[in-house]
């Protein structure tokens, strides 16, 4: 038996609200790059679930390039470190330095693929010239007194380089090595938020919150002209060229991205997201990248909800739309109408996703959803149920992918829920509801404070914070729970819960990592131990699934690992190590020999488990 990563419908890119956000792609624009919580992520333009995922930064990643040969990327985080790394297989680290104090907002490539510029929001210094191999400085950037927000490295000798400022300036280097040359001040009157060479190397652009576009000489760094005034209505975060050095485009506030003529100085289209009319903060663009090497003209901006949205000439609105999460990814769910190729997942920010396991391709639940972290799902009938941090219980119709009608407000946090005939059951702070048709039938108090539960025909089992898991029997006309038998197996408290598909088997999680699978028997109300031999997390488990023949199950903890676990050969397991970074939140079996999981890492993956026994 073993496990090995399939695909991964990768994470959203992390965006922050006044910033701008970096993209990349590689030379022959097949990839882009970006990063998302403490990863980077390269993902296929074309087909967005061929993905790979670097894990090596500790902090949360903030920007990552390819470099102009495309063999190799370069990564920054919020710890001021920047690590180069391969791009083919994103595993081999050619090098990690530490540049400034803080936060590192951009990097920037000599044609040569050697040296790097790294610039942000550092105490004694906001840059550094260095070497991609070993590190060796080239230079200094200086002439700023506030944080710099992007730096662009002219492709051809002699080199130049750009970077702008929340101080309001544009300083231009003359390398290598790189030493300040000349500064432009009093053109941009708020914060410069984006710098940009042209291709050919003649012209340099920069823009910013004022939202002033200024066109500069690219060898002498002297301001020539600025273009389109008073036509973006918002902060400009992004710039970026087309190959042919004739146009680029900007990515706004306003909702909008705009292709300009670099000679007339003329807008030539403009794409808008979001409805007509509409004004929402979500839909700000920022940051934009036209991949060069590409015969079809694509251009890819990115919406301050993390969307990617593919623009091309002629088309007035997005062509394709990525669609993902960008924080921890708290909950998943599978709709079983979808014969397991449908999943649902949720995460931090309460965003909910709907995905097709078998193309890749993941949309966001439209309608009114949760305002905090989703804490887990159940589906029944074509509904999926959801329930968060907000205290409601909302509904999602899984053929329109809608929030349906008015959410449930809960009396209290919820724990967990679980559907049974028809009926979906949710642990609370202090007791156990019972709705239907979206109407509460009845609350059952406890003494002990609830925490996982799982549901079968009419078995209830709730986990209990003190080490024991309590058994219910359900009544489903009247929704009544009555105390059937109490499990006190596990030495740590039931972090999660799950029944095999036939109802035969309930599996316990703890939060000390051991897993205890027990023998169903409601008639006889025995529950004997099927085995305690599943002990090989390290932390907390927090989501087990078992496959549709109730003989294996998948499990995924804090430890970052998913395990795979036969009923028949208890020693038997396999496991996916450091399958998400900042854990494991959420497993499912999506096929046969297909199991998908979620974690801290935004990320949702499939693995393919083969040789099962």
């Amino acid at each position: 038996m073993s496990v090995e990563i399939e695909k991964i419908l990768a994470a959203a890119p992390a965006t922050t609200r006044g910033q701008p956000t970096q993209l990349s792609c590689d030379p022959k624009g097949e990839r882009i790059a970006y990063a998302s919580g403490k990863s980077v992520f390269l993902r296929s333009i074309d087909d967005p679930s061929l993905c790979k995922q670097y894990t090596g930064h500790t902090t949360t990643t903030t920007v990552a390039k390819f470099s102009p040969s495309g063999f190799w990327v370069a990564s920054g985080d919020a710890s001021g470190r920047v690590r180069v790394w391969d791009a083919v297989e994103a595993v081999n680290t050619k090098g990690e330095y530490a540049i400034i104090s803080g936060r590192i907002a951009d990097l920037a490539w000599d044609g040569d693929s050697q040296r790097v510029i790294a610039v942000g929001d550092g105490r004694e210094r906001f840059g550094h010239c260095f070497t991609a191999d070993s590190g060796n400085s080239v230079g200094e950037v200086s002439g700023h007194s506030k944080v710099v927000n992007a730096v662009a490295i002219r492709q051809q000798r002699p080199l130049r380089a750009a970077t702008v400022s929340d101080d309001s300036t544009m300083c231009f280097l003359h390398g290598a090595p790189f030493k300040f040359a000349s500064k432009a001040a009093g053109l941009h009157k708020g914060f410069v938020m984006g710098a940009a060479f042209s291709p050919d190397g003649n012209t340099l652009v920069t823009v910013g919150a004022d939202r002033r576009i200024q066109l500069y000489d690219g060898k002498t760094g002297e301001p020539t002209k600025q273009v389109g005034e008073g036509v973006h209505t918002g902060s400009i975060f992004a710039v970026s060229w087309a190959k042919d050095s004739a146009r680029f485009v900007t990515a706004s506030a306003d909702q909008t991205v705009r292709m300009w003529d670099a000679g007339s100085g003329e807008c030539v289209q403009t794409w808008r997201v979001g409805e007509e009319g509409s004004v929402s903060v979500e839909n700000q663009q920022v940051g934009v990248v036209w991949p060069h090497g590409r015969s079809d003209g694509l251009i890819i901006s990115l919406s301050l909800s993390g969307d990617l949205n593919y623009l091309k000439e002629g088309s007035e609105k997005p062509v394709k739309v990525v669609q993902g999460h960008n924080k921890s990814v708290t909950a998943l769910g599978v709709a079983p109408e979808g014969k397991g190729k449908a999943i649902t997942t949720g995460s931090f920010d309460g965003k909910v996703c709907s995905w097709d396991v078998s193309t890749g391709v993941g949309i966001v639940v439209e309608g009114q959803a949760h305002s905090n972290q989703v804490t887990q799902f159940a589906s029944a009938a074509g509904q999926t149920y959801s329930v968060g941090w907000d205290d409601t219980l909302r509904t999602v119709q899984e053929s329109t992918n809608n929030f349906l009608g008015t959410p449930i407000k809960l009396p209290s946090q919820p724990k967990g829920i679980a559907t049974s005939a028809d009926r979906t059951i949710v642990a609370l702070n202090d007791s156990i509801a019972v709705y239907a048709a979206n109407k509460l039938l009845t609350q059952l108090p406890t003494d002990y404070t609830p925490g996982a539960i799982a549901a079968f025909g009419s078995s209830v089992a709730v986990g209990a914070a003190n080490n024991t898991i309590q058994i219910y029997t359900l009544d489903p006309s009247s929704g009544t729970l009555t105390p059937s038998h109490t499990l006190t197996n596990s030495t740590a408290t039931i972090s999660t819960l799950s029944f095999s598909p036939d109802g035969a088997h309930l599996a316990a999680g703890n939060a000390s990592g051991k897993i205890v699978v027990y023998k169903t028997s409601p008639a006889t109300n025995q529950w004997p131990v099927a085995t305690d031999r599943w002990s090989a997390h390290t932390a907390r488990v927090l989501s087990i699934a078992w496959n549709g023949a109730g003989t294996h199950a998948a499990s995924g903890g804090l430890d970052t690992n998913v395990h795979i676990w036969s009923l028949a050969k208890p020693g038997s397991r396999v496991k996916a190590a450091n399958a998400h970074k900042d854990g494991v939140y959420g497993v499912a079996w999506v096929g046969e020999q297909q199991v998908a999981s979620t974690g801290g890492d935004a990320a949702v993956k499939v693995w393919a488990v083969k040789g099962l026994q």
